[in-house]
């Protein structure tokens, strides 16, 4: 097994030639840092190559993720981690603070807000979230499939 991080716990063993990226970036959880966050994964996903489609979906649920975590707690700061591994992309958002159960989808057309994590379960392959290691917040994570890969069922706690 490949060793984890603060965001993402572990990940599968590794088939020989499976390339595995990791980047994590902190912002402080002030709306400003929304575009900060969209820019800096916009770089990265360049950089990796991983194509306009792909990295259009993964700044589009990094900015909602980030926009959640600035909004819905108190946090002081916003960490987000972008993860390749083989043909999965996996962002985690992890904030300081959270409500006791955790984000829900609101599927009421009616509500102005809180439409966002309709968009991210729509756009990836799985998504959920989970208290973080340390009792310190909420990571709320995300995959995205490239290539062949199906769309699997969301894991969510509560």
């Amino acid at each position: 097994m490949a060793p984890g991080s603060a965001l993402i716990p572990r990940l599968a063993d590794l088939s020989p030639g499976t390339e595995a990226l990791r980047y994590c970036f902190a912002l402080p959880a002030h709306p400003e840092s929304v575009a900060g966050a969209r820019e800096l994964t916009r770089t990265r996903l360049d950089a990796w190559r991983l194509g306009r489609d792909l990295g259009d979906a993964a700044v589009l649920i990094v900015s909602e993720l980030v926009t959640n975590a600035i909004v819905h707690t108190a946090s002081t700061r916003v960490v987000c981690e972008l993860s390749r591994l083989g043909r999965r992309l996996r962002i985690a958002v992890q904030d300081q603070g959270h409500q006791p159960c955790g984000p829900r989808l609101r599927r009421s057309s009616d509500d102005e807000h809180g439409r966002g994590l309709l968009l991210v379960e729509a756009m990836s392959s799985a998504w959920g979230s989970h208290d973080a290691q340390d009792a310190s917040g909420r990571i709320v994570w995300a995959e995205l499939a490239h290539g062949t890969e199906q769309r699997s069922g969301t894991d969510r706690t509560c």
